[in-house]
């Protein structure tokens, strides 16, 4: 029977996630994925030894670890956080959505059933999906969960990393505070995905000591939001941090919340974006030193704007205000509360919250001792040119291809390229492939397949050895019959 044209078409009802993660693995069967483990067995002193451990369980120490599981690389992952809560998304980030748009493939390793569309739609169907926005952030974490299950990643939770030593023969230690103890774990490689802050943490102006600690806050801090109702908040900045942080706080019941900016204007275009382009993501890494520092430079100081959904969370409230060009000269703790001397007047205000970004700095991260004062940075051997200074990219460890650490002054500290940086501070050596949402995929096959490779060299005399006593036939011999040589003629004398 014909249809008649006008008739609406029906959507096919959503097919359930348990029908996607058998797509996940036929798909992956289809590859031949993961690839067999094809490294030697290793000890020391008795004592078991890992090819790669990988510090970090959120989004790019995920990738990074199903990357080198794919290459037949074992790579379990160590995380301090308890089970489902790595990363940032469901503790100290406070937007309501990403900000990247929602096609981005993330961390899904170039296998279309791995993307969040894909786990989107087979829950929620595609009509939904046309319908949505932006990612929430909470479902973005919901995602990463269902991620780590359907490629049975291995995820130590509650393990806090203590101290990481490069030693000479040829393994990292790590020692780990772990719920049944202190604990030691060798690897021959060790992979430092560990956020933002990777290389150090939050980073606040000096002028903040002038304030007893129980009154101010930075914007990654874990706090409840709720303490503040009913309080005069003040945000220093205007970034995405910033406008979470405000609208956190006024939906949570503060009475006013101060934006204070030190610009005369929000930036209007992220940059970011603009240089976001399969050329740059595979080819700044060919790049010279010096165009490197130019466009990370360039895109630094331009800054990158807060969402506009976010800004309007903010505007919504007739108690937020937003104070532009406002500097901040001084800092006071007089009669209970904070007073703010900027160069616009004086803001008198119960609690701060510094949104004032984060910093490569070694020194706040005890677990780097051991190596921090041997790491070579962009300073030590980049001279940058006049007027394009810039702290976060002379603090910038100065990373090998497969983003691993150099030393200083050579054989100061052996074994120091075996730690690899797979978070934000590559940014300047390797692009930005290793933090964020849009080409993590690029980032983590590009550490895989680096680490991959130096195992290979590394173990090379196993390897040919292996090669020399293979004996696995193809052929039998008893695929064909020899011929008899053929009938001589007389040569007629």
């Amino acid at each position: 029977m014909i249809q008649p044209t006008n008739m609406p078409t029906m959507a096919a009802p959503p097919l359930g996630l348990d029908a996607l993660e058998a797509r996940v693995r036929q798909d992956l069967a289809w590859l031949d994925l993961p690839a067999k483990n094809w490294l030697p067995t290793t000890e020391v002193n008795g004592e078991a030894v890992l090819p790669v451990a990988v510090i970090g369980g959120g989004m790019g120490g995920m990738a990074a670890t199903a990357a080198l599981q794919f290459l037949g690389v074992n790579a379990p992952i160590f995380d301090r956080a308890p089970t489902g809560f790595e990363g940032p998304w469901a503790t100290t980030a406070r937007m309501e959505t990403l900000r990247s748009p929602k096609t981005l493939t993330g961390p899904a390793l170039g296998k279309p059933a791995l993307t969040f569309r894909a786990w989107f739609e087979s829950q929620f169907g595609s009509d939904e999906w046309d319908a949505l926005d932006k990612i929430p952030r909470l479902q973005w974490m919901d995602y990463l969960r269902w991620y780590r299950k359907v490629l049975a990643l291995d995820v130590r939770n509650e393990h806090t990393l203590l101290a990481v030593r490069p030693r000479a023969d040829g393994v990292v230690q790590l020692d780990m505070q772990t719920p049944e103890g202190p604990h030691t774990v060798l690897a021959r490689h060790v992979v430092l995905a560990t956020g933002r802050d990777g290389l150090g943490g939050a980073w606040v102006p000096s002028i903040s000591e002038k304030l007893p600690r129980e009154v101010w806050a930075h914007s990654s801090d874990e706090m409840d939001y709720a303490t503040l109702a009913g309080k005069r908040l003040g945000v220093v900045g205007a970034g995405a941090s910033a406008m979470d942080s405000a609208a956190t706080a006024l939906e949570c019941g503060a009475a006013s919340v101060d934006l204070l900016i030190r610009r005369a204007d929000i930036p209007r275009v992220n940059k970011g974006k603009g240089a976001g382009s399969p050329g740059l993501t595979h080819g700044h890494q060919s790049l010279s030193d010096e165009w490197k520092w130019k466009i990370r430079h360039y895109i630094n100081v331009q800054q990158v704007p807060p969402p506009r959904g976010s800004t309007l969370r903010v505007s919504r409230h007739e108690n937020a205000r937003f104070n532009l060009g406002t500097s901040i000269l001084d800092l006071e703790w007089v009669n209970d509360e904070i007073r703010v001397t900027t160069n616009k007047g004086v803001f008198k205000l119960d609690f701060l919250i510094f949104s004032t970004g984060f910093r490569i700095d070694w020194s706040q991260r005890p677990e780097f001792a051991a190596l921090a004062p041997f790491v070579r940075s962009w300073k030590d051997r980049f001279a940058h040119p006049a007027g394009e200074d810039d702290q976060e990219l002379a603090d910038s460890p100065d990373l090998g291809p497969a983003f691993e650490l150099q030393e200083k002054t050579p054989g100061t500290c052996p074994g120091l390229s075996r730690v690899h940086v797979f978070s934000y501070p590559a940014a300047l050596s390797q692009g930005t492939i290793s933090g964020d949402i849009p080409a993590v995929s690029v980032g983590a096959q590009r550490i895989a397949q680096g680490i991959a490779s130096t195992l290979y060299a590394e173990d090379i005399e196993w390897h040919f050895g292996n090669l020399q006593t293979f004996e696995e036939p193809e052929v039998f011999g008893d695929e064909w019959t020899p011929a008899e040589p053929p009938v001589q003629e007389k040569v007629p004398s």
